[in-house]
């Protein structure tokens, strides 16, 4: 991973007010409501039943169910230590990268258990990208290297290199910034810059869904601007589950919310609704503490 360095140009050197300008890429969708986060059998989208997860003896996450609905976000919120991150890692099978890792239960994409034994694990994290909590390009190489890393490791062929380059990079919401410096180093961008590259490359292989865990975690106030524009902007196409503790954050680009808990056990899936209903009326008193920030 590189660590961030210095960005050359004006475009993340002020800190805006984050709110409207998300608001003003946002399309309005009047068919929201909380049912369809209900598993419901469908045969598209992505959708978990019954999911539990452990490393080794250690029991992280116990019976949860939510369907995801395409071309929306979803947050999931919640304190440290009470597996969000660890059911994200499930939904595109990274969790079995992990030592001593076990899971149980399904997680269904387009109507098949990803953990069934004839599917194809390097397909499914080809079809559902992620993105993680620090920016990590590839250090040795070049802006646009690392936009067409992911096909080329996939052994995928690309027509057009040049196309799928700027598509990935306007997409990402950051062509206008390195157009000019393709052949430069991932590692010369800033931090903001070097994420976004990220998302750029994680969609270069043209995923359907895609798992974001804490991307804003590290970065300015201006960089974090652009990435939640560039996640509105994305979720009109596709399918985002984004890991966030910044309530601020969830508010502004989540359709729906998923919020997480665990009482010293397991984490569980406390509540999951409209976004709106999280932060102005949820159902649970467990829920409004910690969106009010009276807890975590």
């Amino acid at each position: 991973m590189s660590d961030s360095i210095s960005t050359d140009s004006t475009t993340e050197s002020f800190v805006p007010s984050i709110t409207p300008n998300v608001a003003s890429v946002t399309t309005e969708h009047t068919s929201r409501n909380a049912e369809n986060l209900e598993v419901n059998g469908t045969t598209t989208g992505l959708e978990a039943r019954g999911v539990h997860a452990w490393f080794d003896k250690h029991h992280a996450l116990e019976d949860v169910s939510i369907h995801f609905p395409q071309n929306t976000v979803t947050g999931l919120i919640g304190p440290s230590g009470c597996g969000k991150s660890t059911f994200l890692r499930l939904l595109n099978r990274m969790h079995e990268f992990i030592p001593k890792s076990a899971m149980a239960g399904e997680v269904l994409f387009n109507g098949e258990d990803m953990y069934a034994s004839h599917v194809n694990a390097t397909d499914i994290r080809t079809r559902i990208g992620m993105v993680f909590q620090k920016p990590n390009p590839f250090p040795a190489m070049t802006i646009g290297e690392n936009v067409l890393a992911g096909p080329k490791l996939a052994k995928k062929k690309v027509e057009n290199p040049d196309d799928l380059l700027e598509e990935c990079l306007t997409r990402a919401g950051l062509w206008k910034e390195v157009k000019d410096r393709l052949k430069a180093q991932g590692s010369s961008l800033s931090g903001g810059q070097q994420q976004r590259l990220c998302i750029a490359r994680a969609l270069a292989l043209k995923p359907e869904v895609l798992l974001l865990d804490e991307p804003c975690s590290a970065l300015d106030p201006g960089s974090t601007l652009r990435v939640e524009e560039t996640i509105v902007q994305l979720s009109q196409s596709m399918t985002i589950v984004i890991v966030t503790h910044n309530m601020q954050q969830a508010s502004r680009v989540s359709d729906y919310c998923a919020f997480f808990l665990s009482d010293g056990g397991p984490g569980r899936l406390i509540e999951a609704d409209l976004t709106t209903n999280m932060f102005s009326n949820p159902k649970d008193e467990r829920t409004a503490n910690y969106v009010q920030g009276r807890f975590g």
